[in-house]
Order: C-alpha cells, then sequence, then structure tokens
C-alpha cells in the first residue's frame, strides 16, 4: 500500500529549525574513493577581524554550497578517427590509476547530434551520489567557481535543478568541450562542483547528513530510475511520482 506524500499537510512556510538534506551512495562499489559532500569554506591566511573570510555575506553564501570532490585522476584528449568518429584518449594509458575498461562504464561521450553546440563535445562522468529530503528541496548542481585551478579546464561543466524530495537520483558531471585543442586534466580530491540546496524559507541552514538507504528509498528509486531513456519531459511525471513516494524517504544512518 502507497501512502501519497503530499506538503500540505503542513504549511512548509512556518517550518524552523535547519532544512534537513541526506546524501547516499547509489554503488556501493570502490565507496572509499567517493568523499562525503561537505560545505564550502574558503581559506584565510589572516586572521585580521576584517578579513573576506569573517565578512558576514560571504558565511552566508558559503552556507549555501556543499562540495563533491572529484574521485579519481583523469586525463583525456578529446579526438576523431579516420572516419571522423568522437572519441575520448586516455592519455596515461597503461599509467592511468583507472583501467580502460572501468573508464569506459565512468566516461560517456555523448552522440554527436546531442551536442548542444556543433564542435562542442558533451562528456559525462557517472556518479554514485544522490540526496533525498522529506520536505521541498531543490538541488542546483554548479561549477566549482570558488575553486583555483592554476590550468583551467578547457570547456564549462553544466549542471541543472531538480526537486530531490520527489525526484532522486545518481548525479553526474557533465562537461562541455569548447577547447578541443586542450586536454582535459582532472585531479583527485578536487572540486568538482558545488550542490546548492534550496527550499521555501532561504533562511533556513542546510544540515547534511548521511542517509540510510532503506527498502522503501530504494524501491521508489527502482520505479523511476531510467525514465529518462522512455520520456523527453520528465518533469512532466512528477504529479503522478508523489502518488507512489513513500511517506518518509530520509532515514539517518
Amino acid at each position: 500500500m502507497h501512502i501519497q506524500f503530499t506538503v500540505e499537510d503542513s504549511d512548509p512556510r512556518e517550518a524552523t529549525g535547519p532544512i534537513q538534506v541526506g546524501w547516499f551512495l547509489i554503488d556501493d562499489k570502490a565507496s572509499i574513493l567517493f568523499e562525503p559532500p561537505y560545505r564550502m569554506r574558503s581559506q584565510s591566511q589572516t586572521k585580521h577581524a576584517k578579513s573576506a573570510s569573517r565578512c558576514p555575506a560571504v558565511l552566508q553564501l558559503e552556507s549555501r554550497y556543499f562540495v563533491v570532490n572529484c574521485p579519481f585522476d583523469f586525463h583525456l584528449r578529446f579526438s576523431r578517427d579516420g572516419q571522423g568518429k568522437p572519441s575520448i584518449v586516455n592519455v596515461l594509458g597503461e599509467q592511468s590509476p583507472v583501467r580502460t575498461n572501468k573508464l569506459r562504464e565512468l566516461i560517456t561521450l555523448v552522440s554527436e547530434n546531442e551536442w548542444r553546440t556543433p564542435q562542442v563535445p558533451i562528456l559525462q562522468l557517472k556518479l554514485p551520489y544522490c540526496f533525498i529530503a522529506d520536505e521541498v528541496v531543490y538541488l542546483t548542481q554548479l561549477e566549482a567557481f570558488g575553486h583555483y585551478r592554476k590550468h583551467p579546464l578547457p570547456g564549462t561543466i553544466f549542471g541543472g535543478r531538480f526537486p530531490i524530495h520527489i525526484w532522486p537520483r545518481p548525479l553526474m558531471w557533465a562537461f562541455e568541450w569548447h577547447d578541443t585543442s586542450k586536454d582535459l586534466i582532472l585531479k583527485r580530491g578536487e572540486p568538482l562542483f558545488y550542490c546548492q540546496f534550496d527550499g521555501y524559507d532561504p533562511s533556513r541552514t542546510i544540515k547534511l547528513m548521511q542517509a540510510e538507504k532503506t527498502p522503501e528509498l530504494m524501491h521508489y528509486m527502482d520505479q523511476i530510475s531510467g525514465v529518462v531513456n522512455y520520456v523527453n519531459q520528465t518533469f512532466s511525471l512528477f504529479a503522478e511520482v508523489e502518488k507512489v513516494r513513500p511517506q518518509t524517504l530520509l532515514s539517518k544512518k
């Protein structure tokens, strides 16, 4: 028996205290490589009271972002074969910490006819991170704009925004490779992207916790997984998804 989830049971605008958001890994294989998301914190070399790192506006902004680090070392190059077919070359070869067969499982080069801009390839890195909530919360995935890279990426990432209280799904890192003459180098342990969480009340802080993968949660995710392969506008399914959502998704681990 399914209990329909609704937000009308209590007025979300009257809720107080931190917004609780849970995270977990959909796949526990090699889970030690995937660090827990953590709150963004700028580094300061001074303890001066007027330091930018102590500015209330800076602290308020940083409190809204959580960091997901890159789990692997990658050195990739874009190439085309003799027939012009695009491909990804693992520059590290046998020295790569990620085996070639595993690299193919992790990284996908999107079909050329699906690129948003001609001659700008789209690459996707598959990740196991999932986020959930039991009140209305939207996740926005963003570039790690606060992280300085000595060697800038040869393109831009594009994220997205979706409601994690009814549409939990594994995240991926999507990259548009604007300058294919330059290699794409990612380092393990460096920020890969930020997650911003928004509820009804922007003054409420976010409390991030590791979530238990309960049978109810996993069954619910099974019901909604793979829908993108069959329906173009998946957001149109939210009303139907709410009908089968368990009353509770988030249980602290």
